[in-house]
């Protein structure tokens, strides 16, 4: 699949006000609002951004870095199976909807671990 890419320069913040005054008005569902919404701030502050397709193919390193792993790691990883992936000669690729719902289930099992956590400082008392 080939990549598309919209490389954007600095946005002045009179240009983003506009933006954002202009979205305020638009006719379109709350989430995806909401999401545009997110994307000026990142703009506004600077940061980078990438919008891919869910079934983009990263390399292990874009996999890795969207994980927050190294990318040692992620190929740990897919050898064990925790990730599908394919090959490509001898390379990895990952798709970037498998790579995302790994780490929407990371972050579930983080916030389960934490939420047992809380329960058994409250059941010893630690919390009083």
């Amino acid at each position: 699949m080939p990549a598309h890419v919209l490389e954007l320069g600095p946005a002045s913040r009179e240009a983003i006000a506009d933006l954002r005054n202009r979205l305020r008005e638009a006719v379109i569902s709350p989430e995806l609002k909401g999401k545009l919404f997110a994307l000026l701030d990142l703009l506004e502050r600077g940061e980078p951004v990438a919008i891919l397709p869910l079934e983009a193919e990263l390399t292990t390193q874009q996999a890795a870095d969207l994980l927050g792993v190294s990318r040692p790691h992620l190929v740990k990883l897919l050898e064990a199976g925790e990730l599908p992936f394919r090959r490509v000669g001898r390379h990895r690729r990952v798709r970037m909807r498998d790579v995302l719902a790994f780490r929407e289930l990371l972050r579930e099992m983080r916030h389960r671990a934490l939420d047992e956590l809380t329960r058994e400082a409250e059941e010893l008392g630690l919390y009083e």
